[in-house]
């Protein structure tokens, strides 16, 4: 059974879809939007980079990023996007959602902004300070995970919450989108001002000197919309779950509520108070109590989100290489530079219109009919199911006459990754631990994600080697190719179903119902058990 809630909480719950509520969402989207176009961006200029900084005179290819500055490049931003979780969720829970989420965003602009700026005299100073920004980006990006998604279930109502948080973590898409977009645009106007020959017939001409430019053009970019929300971020009231049940200011949060919703409301104190007291309101993270409680929920949220990540950076940072095993975008000596840019990001951004954009509004639309968990085991389901018809065949898909039907079929991995567990991971883990352990627990569930991505991004880059020196990148030993590299991500696929089964349903709940806040004790039971019903001693 569950006791009464504070008024303040129940007018949130029961309130109707109004203008703060999709407010909410462009402002914390838009950091979403930053975030993905961020850490995305980096794999349609990596083969630029190496095309700009080590390319060897008189190589039959054009130079690539040797294996150890290619997985820094790509996994630096994930590591520090893994400690930015940790902190950050951390932060939240103790100063306050809204005290920290200007500090995120400042952090992703000023960093955005200075990875295009990265110099040095060498190689690997370029290199160098690049990931040293890219770092702190991640650091920023990691806490706008566990801070947005917090904000957005404590303002939003139990009819359409997950709706809500999904639309937020949704605008990851229209960042990915965005990044291919951009890096279209910069790569067709660069090629179209200089005019070079492919690096067969001209190695030394091949990549013009302006390409530097490129590749500082699309990093940068991704600060633009991040600076536009910066000022409605800040002038975000603090939620009033954060006030009330972790502040224990009812004065405050029925203050800041009543101008958001419009409604005269109650402050309750002595409610409040009563609450506050509870023992279920007052366990800690390292307690048996939360071990009993939520043990099991928080293995399921961490274990879930590090599988689907291994499985979700694998794909999404190296589509270049898979598309360019099966020859969709041709081999790097037969283009120039700039070209090379242009086809890569032109892949990617078929990809993310047809699958991946289309497969995050497919969850938004139909969480809160369906639920996270049914949406979680399809999609962990589906993924399985295409990765291995993919890789079983996979020498069928390298045929010419095949390939587009390779594309489609890696396309819907895409789709049923975001229409599955890559936006219900993001959401159920704001959904089901108390208010002043929601940040964390957040913060935890995604670090553990970025784990996985982390071992998707280096571990991909080494399996999916080929074993014909001729095929290999310079500098990597042997792997196991793609197929056997694809084979692995869909058994990945397959425990994710398995672990799904521990996370809970809070579709049509309260956050007090779902995380258990506002359960009666066995006192309160007894006090509300009617005289008649009550067992008398014989």
């Amino acid at each position: 059974m569950a006791r009464e809630q504070l008024q303040v909480l129940n007018a949130l719950d029961i309130a109707k879809t109004q203008l703060y509520h999709f407010t909410a969402i462009v402002i914390a989207g838009m950091g979403f939007f930053t975030d993905a176009y961020d850490l995305f961006a980096i794999s349609l200029v990596t083969k630029l980079l190496g095309r700009i900084y080590y390319t060897k005179d008189g190589a039959p290819k054009p130079g690539t990023l040797p294996p150890s500055v290619s997985s820094s490049v790509t996994g630096v931003a994930l590591v520090g996007t893994l400690l930015g979780q940790l902190f950050f969720g951390w932060l939240g829970d103790k100063m306050g959602r809204k005290r920290v989420y200007g500090v995120t965003l400042v952090l992703m602009v000023v960093c955005s902004l200075a990875s295009g700026f990265s110099f040095g005299h060498s190689p690997k100073g370029v290199m160098a300070t690049l990931c040293f920004f890219r770092f702190w980006l991640g650091f920023g990006i990691g806490g706008d995970y566990p801070l947005s998604a917090t904000i957005m279930s404590e303002y939003a109502n139990k009819k359409t919450r997950g709706a809500f948080i999904a639309a937020v973590f949704a605008m990851q898409g229209f960042g990915i989108l965005t990044s291919g977009i951009v890096a279209l645009i910069v790569s067709a106007s660069f090629n179209h001002a200089f005019k070079a020959p492919s690096y067969k017939v001209n190695a030394a001409l091949s990549t013009v000197p302006q390409a530097d430019y490129i590749w500082r053009i699309i990093l940068m970019f991704g600060a633009i919309p991040a600076v536009l929300t910066f000022y409605w971020r800040m002038k975000m009231p603090e939620t009033a779950r954060y006030t009330a049940l972790v502040a224990k200011n009812a004065k405050q949060a029925v203050q800041d509520m009543a101008q958001v919703l419009n409604v005269e409301l109650e402050a309750e104190e002595e409610k409040l108070e009563k609450i506050a007291e509870k023992p279920a309101n007052s366990f800690g993270l390292f307690s048996k109590e939360f071990l009993r409680r939520h043990g099991l929920h928080l293995l399921g949220t961490t274990t879930t989100w590090f599988l689907l990540d291994i499985a979700f950076y694998s794909n999404n940072l190296f589509q270049k290489d898979v598309f360019s095993a099966i020859e969709w975008i041709p081999h790097a000596e037969k283009m120039n530079a700039v070209e090379e840019v242009y086809r890569i990001a032109k892949a990617q951004t078929l990809i993310a219109l047809c699958s991946t954009v289309p497969g995050y509004w497919f969850t938004v639309a139909f969480i809160d009919i369906i639920g996270r968990f049914a949406i979680q085991l399809m999609g962990f389901f589906f993924m399985t199911v295409f990765m291995f018809a993919l890789a079983i065949p996979y020498n069928h898909w390298t045929h010419d006459e095949n390939k587009i039907g390779f594309v489609v079929m890696y396309s819907l991995t895409f789709f049923f990754s975001n229409f599955g567990p890559n936006a219900t991971t993001f959401v159920v883990p704001a959904e089901i631990f108390p208010a002043r352990l929601r940040s964390t627990c957040h913060g935890i569930s995604a670090a553990a994600g970025k784990a996985g991505a982390i071992v998707g991004a280096f571990g991909f880059l080494y399996a999916s080697q080929p074993k014909d020196p001729s095929k290999r990148d310079a500098g990597y030993p042997a792997g196991i190719g793609i197929k056997y590299t694809l084979i692995v991500l869909g058994c990945v696929n397959a425990l994710g179903m398995l672990f799904t089964l521990l996370v809970p349903e809070p579709k049509g709940k309260s956050l007090e119902e779902a995380s258990g806040e506002n359960e009666l004790d066995a006192e309160e039971l007894t006090d509300q058990i009617a005289p008649s019903q009550r067992t008398v001693p014989v």
